[in-house]
């Protein structure tokens, strides 16, 4: 059975900078220090993996990468808080390590805040551990917070 709930249909696609106004809006109600409309335009400019998921018609996740030489990095993987805990982000993650392995990916690599203990616990059920960390990666309102780094290798039978 699938972690999405089934009377909702989910779809993926490719982002385009025609969704960046409710990715936008998404990112503002998610973080307290959101990426830029600058930093969503230069990964699709270059070509990043940046990928959407639609459920109930919207917009209600999206995830960007980089791969190159045999590595993803995953960058930004984000849910609308209204439609978190419906198995989304586990399914954006999912589509995310797809992308990679067809774009020949054997390790997928991405950070997280210690402090994001919801993401935590999906990267850690889904096989995701920690390699390493990051001091002072993020912004933080009083301060800087660290970063942890965690690694998955990648199966072709994913």
């Amino acid at each position: 059975m699938s972690a999405v709930r089934e009377s909702v249909p989910v779809q993926f696609r490719p982002m385009s900078e025609a969704d960046l106004r409710e990715i936008l809006e998404i990112e503002r109600q998610s973080y307290d220090f959101p990426w830029s409309a600058g930093i969503f335009r230069d990964c699709l400019r270059v070509g990043y993996p940046c990928w959407i998921l639609e459920g109930n018609w919207r917009i209600d996740g999206y995830g960007v990468m980089t791969v190159a030489i045999g590595e993803a990095h995953l960058l930004n993987l984000c849910v609308r808080p209204e439609a978190r805990r419906l198995g989304y982000g586990r399914a954006m993650l999912h589509q995310l390590l797809k992308v990679a392995l067809q774009h020949h990916a054997e390790t997928a690599f991405l950070e997280v805040r210690p402090s994001n203990e919801v993401a935590r616990v999906l990267y850690a059920s889904e096989g995701f551990c920690e390699v390493g960390y990051r001091r002072a990666y993020y912004p933080a309102h009083q301060g800087r917070e660290d970063a942890l780094i965690l690694a998955k290798p990648l199966q072709i039978d994913q």
